[in-house]
């Protein structure tokens, strides 16, 4: 058993965050952060737009910041922590310069900023096209300066530390006391005990296959968390990212297209040319995603067409290529030429709006465990996360996490954690099993839980999802564990959570849409 301070799950831009600032904080305390794959593996390092932060006083201000987010949010934001997050942007975005992230300036050295869906002001601080990299490669070169902080790669965090497991009767009916860890290299299993354990483990994106979030957005996080009987909640509220990169080979890992090419001017045109964003609403291009993402899902369905397209050729190719020199890139790997082609696009799965429920200081409903993130719910997004609010809200709340940390001191029990129990489990023959629900999980979700739902498909896709779950609650109860078996069942845990608060919400909001809450005759979608 290893013991420790405090225990980070995920090491993207919120759980880096908060670890370098307790652990410079606190020198003579222990900082363990776990992550499955490489360590600068996660949805942050792919991260194209940027952090929404108002810098320019003069045009824009922290009320229309404010203002965009509980529009986009459509309602169910909470407005003091948009307010909160808004205001403490330029404080955090200060700290990251001073940690030596670098960020896009113009001819007089002031930043270059950006504009997105949904921004009323340019606000985008950003670094061309890669702007999570560059933050992530930041937070990294930090972190191992610092000799407290270990950080363990190819960690997977099978499940969190409960009463359940801790036959102490000195253990707390709702407390956490670390993870179990599989060490994936040497294929062992062994008990991490935590004071603290903050979830910084990223999204849900490969539930539903086509997405652009990296292959291990599995949802560990939310999953573990509901294992353990903590609040999780508008698990229905999944943001679409319209303009993700059309792969005629089916390629699942889907390529951004990043929200800025149209804050640029692109133009969204079906087959025939049309521009058809103009007549589902005003903002045509630079609407919200939920709209921009709804609009397109509706056109193919109209046509029967498997994509459409952003026009760009009409842009100034020196900017573009400056700006998105990755987009360019990649887009010519394809056989795209951006100044004369249109880019093929379909929505992909892109964002958790909702997730672990927690308070402003990042509390879950569980003693010990905090959350941040994109596996974290706080209010900030509401029903659909305005663009590039996702960083910003990651930086604010590991900071909050941190504050309430230095202010509260958590007591090291002593407390006999037993290991691991996988007796009578074997190493399994075949991973068929695995390969082949994973696929059926994932058409499930794209077919009956996507942009658009309905309570018939909703209720099909329970009862499809539950014939996939027995098999493989089966399989993992005989099998030795193994980092894909593990990802399924916690994918099937997100997908049950997804379905069933989609079918609880009888109201159509933001991201959300069903067919069922739809009252009014000559509805566009």
């Amino acid at each position: 058993m290893v013991s420790t301070n405090y225990l980070v799950i995920g090491s993207g831009i919120a759980g880096l965050t908060f670890a370098v600032k307790i652990a410079e904080k606190f020198p003579d305390r222990t900082v363990t952060i776990i992550t499955k794959a490489n360590e600068d593996e996660s949805n942050t390092k792919y991260a194209q737009g940027g952090v929404a932060v108002v810098l320019d006083d003069e045009k824009d201000s922290f009320k229309k910041h404010v203002n965009d987010t509980l529009i986009a949010g459509d309602g169910l934001c909470d407005e003091d922590v948009v307010k909160m997050v808004v205001r403490d942007g330029p404080k955090r975005l200060q700290e990251l310069l001073l940690w030596g992230a670098n960020f896009d300036t113009d001819s007089d050295g002031e930043f270059d900023l950006g504009k997105e869906g949904g921004h009323s002001e340019y606000r985008i601080v950003h670094y061309k096209d890669i702007t999570g990299y560059e933050i992530e490669r930041a937070l990294l070169k930090k972190v191992h300066q610092l000799k407290n902080v270990a950080l363990w790669s190819h960690h997977f965090a099978i499940d969190l530390i409960t009463k359940h497991h801790v036959k102490d009767p000195n253990a707390k009916e709702n407390a956490c006391y670390g993870a179990y860890v599989f060490d994936q290299k040497k294929g062992a299993i062994f008990t991490i005990k935590a004071d603290s354990t903050l979830l910084a483990a990223g999204g849900i994106g490969k539930v539903y296959g086509h997405t652009t979030n990296p292959v291990i957005a599995t949802g560990d996080g939310v999953a573990m968390a509901y294992r353990a009987k903590v609040k999780v909640t508008d698990m229905e509220f999944i943001q679409f990212h319209p303009t993700a990169l059309y792969d005629a080979r089916g390629d699942q890992s889907s390529f951004l297209i990043s929200e800025a090419v149209r804050g640029m001017g692109a133009y969204l045109r079906n087959k025939n040319g049309q521009r058809f964003m103009l007549d589902y609403d005003e903002r045509a291009e630079l609407a919200s995603r939920d709209i921009v993402s709804q609009s397109i899902d509706s056109e193919l369905k109209k046509t029967g067409d498997t994509h459409v397209y952003l026009d760009c050729t009409h842009l100034d190719m020196d900017e573009f290529k400056k700006h998105f020199p990755n987009i360019y890139k990649k887009c010519k790997q394809n056989h795209i030429n951006v100044e004369t082609d249109w880019i093929p696009v379909v929505p992909a799965s892109h964002y958790l709006c909702g997730g672990v429920q927690v308070d402003k200081d990042g509390k879950t409903s569980m003693d010990n465990l905090f959350a941040c993130g994109e596996c974290s719910r706080t209010g900030l997004h509401g029903a659909n996360r305005l663009a590039s609010n996702s960083l910003l809200e990651a930086l604010v709340y590991a900071h909050n996490i941190f504050k309430y940390h230095a202010n509260h001191t958590y007591e090291t029990l002593e407390l006999k954690i037993p290991e691991w129990n996988d007796e009578g489990t074997s190493v399994p023959r075949e991973h068929v099993i695995i390969q082949h629900n994973l696929k059926q999980l994932q058409a499930l979700m794209r077919d009956y839980v996507g942009i658009v739902r309905s309570n018939d498909r909703l209720e099909m896709a329970i009862k499809h999802l539950e014939l996939i779950r027995a098999e493989v609650e089966t399989f993992y109860k005989l099998a030795k564990i193994s980092t894909s078996l593990c990802e399924l069942r916690n994918m099937i845990n997100v997908a049950h959570l997804i379905i069933n608060q989609s079918i609880a919400r009888t109201e159509n909001k933001g991201g959300f849409y069903k067919l069922d809450n739809v009252k009014e005759k000559g509805a566009k979608l």
